[in-house]
């Protein structure tokens, strides 16, 4: 799929108003600093679309852009704020879940993993907070630049067994992804193609 357009259309805390045009809706969403606004930027072929920065927890909103006036893609906050009060993360965690509840024309979340680190408990129980609620998503692996090819795969493999080792009957769909130098970038947009073909 060819990314032709990417606009901003709206930020808020509020699932209820979300924008409503009925389009398909995917969801990134991840912990503080995984890159999760280098890779949306880099799918959509821009710099700036979503906001980078060095320091962790500056998404802070549900921000919706439209891409190629057919699909949203939705930018949501990190969980695991660095620098953000107890009463703040509450709140934050309370519209992230109210969000994939009620929001129904979402039709995938992607859940970002830095893959040099092994699984970590938030990501983990979040996944399967999705899972048991029902919610489909894939794991994006991102910064695998960062990694020689074979701690690459080794890493992959391990994250996959640490899965199936627990609640997972079966690995739900991943792709491998690097904001650096484009690695995944065309798989995951032709997955996301590939779901709104089967919409129409």
């Amino acid at each position: 799929m060819n990314i032709t357009s990417a606009e901003f259309i709206i930020s808020n805390q509020d699932v209820s108003k979300c924008p409503n045009s009925g389009i398909p809706e995917y969801a990134f969403i991840g912990r503080s600093n995984v890159g999760k606004s280098s890779l949306i930027n880099m799918l959509v072929n821009q710099k700036s679309l979503a906001k980078t920065s060095g320091r962790p927890g500056k998404t802070q909103l549900i921000n919706h852009f439209l891409i190629n006036k057919t699909w949203h893609l939705v930018d949501l906050p990190g969980y695991g704020y660095a620098r953000v009060s107890k009463s703040s993360k509450a709140k934050f965690q309370k519209f992230i879940t109210k969000y994939f509840e009620k929001r129904e024309q979402l039709v995938c979340g992607f859940v970002l993993v830095d893959i040099r680190h092994d699984p970590q408990p938030i990501d983990v129980e979040f996944m399967e907070w999705l899972g048991e609620s029902e919610i489909p998503f894939s794991i994006v692996f991102t910064k695998a630049d960062k990694l020689k090819p074979k701690a690459l795969e080794r890493n992959v493999e391990a994250y996959k067994k640490f899965l199936l080792e627990g609640i997972w009957e079966e690995m739900p769909p991943y792709f491998i992804t690097s904001a650096s130098n484009n690695q995944g970038k065309e798989e995951l947009l032709n997955y996301i193609h590939g779901i709104n073909e089967t919409l129409k």
